[in-house]
């Protein structure tokens, strides 16, 4: 009698089911910090909180339909990537949006509070990448979750450094300068991960 671990069946059903273990952890995590980062952000009129806010819940809903793709073929996890690309570059252009607001309407953030949440941020992102590190090259829906994560530290330590030069300067413009760096970041990565999308897509349809 066939048995299904002997065609690697089993081994894919376990994998699919770490998979998605594993990204309801990071979404609970990233939705709950998306709340303390909104808050926090407005309140203390700081862009590069607003920015690494919206990051994550454009993650949380990245790691949803992520999770909704852990089972399907390839074709649904490139359009998923897709879509993930997509949120990538609405909120590039919001943050983009954000900041020459401020250039505009200028205000000196909290220093102290752009600090503490960064901090509490960057441990909670340093989580999601050690989880989501051995499955960073299981397919491409993984691939892009990843990404994602990775992206989230480098925005979390650019808001420490935001924090430390309104404090230094007295001025809005440290924070301004890395909300513009992490709308860039978030436009690059939703370039690369459409680009990817687009690729697996035709390799589909071919």
């Amino acid at each position: 009698m066939a048995n299904c671990c002997n065609d690697k069946a089993c081994e894919i059903e376990a994998l699919r089911n770490r998979q998605s273990a594993t990204l309801k952890v990071v979404l609970g995590i990233n939705a709950v910090m998306f709340v303390v980062e909104i808050t926090a952000g407005l309140a203390a009129s700081s862009v590069s909180l607003v920015a690494d806010s919206l990051d994550m819940l454009g993650d949380a809903l990245v790691y949803g339909f992520s999770i909704y793709v852990v089972a399907r073929g390839a074709r649904m996890k490139a359009i998923a990537a897709l879509f993930k690309g997509g949120i990538m570059a609405a909120f590039g252009l919001f943050v983009l949006g954000q900041a020459i607001y401020k250039i505009i309407v200028p205000h000196v953030p909290v220093f102290e509070a752009i600090g503490a949440i960064g901090l509490l941020a960057l441990a909670a992102n340093g989580l999601c990448l050690v989880l989501l590190w051995r499955h960073r090259a299981d397919d491409i829906n993984m691939s892009s979750v990843w990404l994602c994560s990775r992206n989230d530290i480098i925005a979390n330590v650019s808001v420490l450094f935001a924090a430390l030069g309104v404090w230094l300067t007295s001025s809005g413009w440290p924070d301004i300068i890395v909300g513009l760096a992490l709308a860039a970041l978030f436009l690059r990565s939703a370039l690369f991960v459409l680009r990817s999308a687009v690729t697996e897509l035709r390799a589909n349809n071919a």
